[in-house]
This record gives C-alpha cells, structure tokens and sequence, in this order.
C-alpha cells in the first residue's frame, strides 16, 4: 500500500460510521465514473509446471499465472530464494515448490484485500 493509500485509510478510519459510509460510497463513485480499466485479469492463468524447469523460468510461469499480483510486494522473498539456489546451491525442485507457495498465498492475499472492499 502506498502512501496515500494509508492516508485515505486512516482517513476513512478517523471518520464516523456515517462519514466513512459517505466517504465510501463516493470514492466508489469516483472510480466508476473517473477509474482506469484494469485490464490485468484478477484470475489465475494456470500454466502447468514443466517437468524440467528452472527457478528463472519458473519465477517468469509463476508471473504470468498470477499477472494480478504487485510484484514489487513479493520481490525480496522471490530474490531470497533465487539466491539460496544459486548462491548456496539449493535444490531448485525445493525452491521452485516455495515460489508457487509464495506466490499462492500472496493471491489468497489479493483475494482477501479484493474481498474486503
């Protein structure tokens, strides 16, 4: 969450149950009327994991699989386990099943933020 994201919500958490249900119903109409589409699609686009793959590869069918996730958010976990593999020598098997429960949790994340709106 950025900046003024946590602005708007402490904002909408100061308020008065009645305000914040304005506050509410207006920023959902603003986002109807002036919100960008998004275009990113908030399903999963499963991609069968190959026999054989590498942890890039998987980082990259892990990435298109979940195209709705902020990467940014996972970055470090992902870059920690890439380096465990190649830096200490990690089995990839091992680190490629830690990524897709990475990058699956982070989903049922998205779904649980999604779901509270």
């Amino acid at each position: 969450m950025n900046k003024k994201e946590q602005k708007l919500l402490e904002y909408y958490r100061r308020l008065p149950p009645d305000q914040a249900e304005t506050l509410l119903t207006y920023a959902e109409f603003i986002a109807e009327r002036y919100g960008r589409v998004d275009e990113t699609p908030a399903e999963v686009q499963p991609i069968p994991r190959p026999e054989k793959e590498s942890v890039i590869a998987a980082i990259k069918r892990l990435s298109a699989t979940y195209p709705m996730l902020d990467k940014g958010k996972i970055f470090n976990e992902t870059s920690s386990l890439m380096s465990q593999h190649i830096i200490q020598g990690r089995e990839a098997i091992e680190v490629i099943d830690e990524l897709e429960d990475l990058f699956a949790g982070e989903y049922t994340g998205f779904l649980n933020d999604r779901d509270e709106l």
